[in-house]
């Protein structure tokens, strides 16, 4: 296999070092020689974010020594200053991860199911993803080329009618709209009703202050599937006409995979709670059953006495299990109770 031979440099905010060395790992298996720099906590990585080195992408595990969780990403977001960053975390919280995303992470990996494909998919749709948007920024001259021959859905709004002005093909192949449909309809008829205020609240102002604006949203297809949306959207003059080019990024499957590892989690908590409560109710009366039999003044033949050491061996052996599954039990640490 061909490794990527550009020159990519990571900045891994992460205070597990065995996690830190599966990632290098982990890049390593599809980039020829990736630079790594490793910060611990959040102070070492605010130092290394504010030096004159130049990074690719930041990797940021969400609970450090020195802070974690929602404020954490926002202050590494303001620090990046555009460098896309991918937040890394060992638990599945499906409301958290979606905050995530619309605070600007640029994706969210859970440690547990990475692999180096997956892990090397991840960073270069973040890598080219924030080259795109800065292209955006930059300069219209590449419009065509970005725009029609981009993978992901895109189309351009007026900022008025909220017509649909242009579309792409990936929009066209995601939606199942003709681009003569799309030109006859707004942005609204893609949306299920319920996220119509939504999309009011974000248009009516509150947020145009942004020049590049995120969020995640709800579309609706030509079909009735109903799509998890991240999209971005930034400002452009349309044939001299106010509008906005958006990307979308269908999170569906995405979002799905994460409320599937919450229902696991539920059911291993539950299973725990019954192995725990219920299975040990019945041996525990098993035992006892069999203290009592063990001090009655009855005279049992040898061949039964064996019998009941057997049952007395096995009762304590199982009930040493239950103990053993209980302990670990209590250990895990659930998305919910974070």
């Amino acid at each position: 296999m061909r490794k990527d031979a550009k020159n990519y440099n990571f900045l891994i905010i992460e205070d597990n070092l065995g996690d830190y060395v599966l990632i290098e790992e982990y890049l390593s298996e599809y980039i020829l020689d990736p630079h790594t720099t490793h910060a611990v906590t959040f102070e070492e990585a605010k130092s290394n974010l504010k030096g004159e080195e130049n990074f690719d992408l930041v990797f940021l595990d969400l609970s450090l020594p020195d802070h974690s969780g929602e404020d954490l990403i926002k202050e590494i977001i303001q620090l990046s200053k555009g460098i896309p960053v991918i937040a890394l975390t060992g638990f599945s919280d499906l409301e958290f991860s979606i905050r995530s995303l619309s605070l600007g992470i640029s994706d969210y990996l859970l440690k547990d199911e990475l692999t180096p494909p997956f892990l090397y998919k991840s960073v270069i749709y973040a890598i080219e993803r924030n080259r795109y948007i800065e292209d955006l920024q930059d300069s219209e001259k590449r419009y065509s080329e970005l725009f029609h021959l981009n993978p992901s859905p895109m189309w351009v709004f007026d900022e008025n009618s909220l017509a649909f002005l242009d579309v792409n093909e990936a929009a066209i192949s995601k939606y199942g709209y003709t681009e003569k449909e799309f030109k006859q309809m707004t942005i609204t008829d893609i949306r299920p009703s319920e996220e119509i205020p939504k999309l009011q609240n974000y248009l009516s102002g509150q947020n145009q202050k942004k020049e590049v604006y995120s969020n995640l949203f709800k579309h609706i297809t030509k079909t009735g599937e109903i799509l998890d949306v991240e999209i971005e959207s930034a400002p452009i003059l349309f044939n001299d006409r106010k509008a906005k080019m958006v990307v979308a990024n269908d999170i569906t499957d995405k979002i799905r995979h994460i409320q599937t590892i919450e229902t696991q989690n539920k059911t291993f908590k539950e299973i725990a709670w019954i192995q725990s409560h219920v299975v040990r109710a019945p041996l525990a009366r098993m035992m006892g059953l069999i203290n009592l039999l063990e001090t009655m003044d009855v005279e049992l033949a040898e061949e039964n006495k064996q019998i009941m050491e057997y049952i007395q061996k096995s009762a304590e052996e199982l009930d040493q299990i239950i103990r053993d599954i209980s302990k670990k039990s209590e250990n895990i640490v659930y998305a919910d109770e974070k």
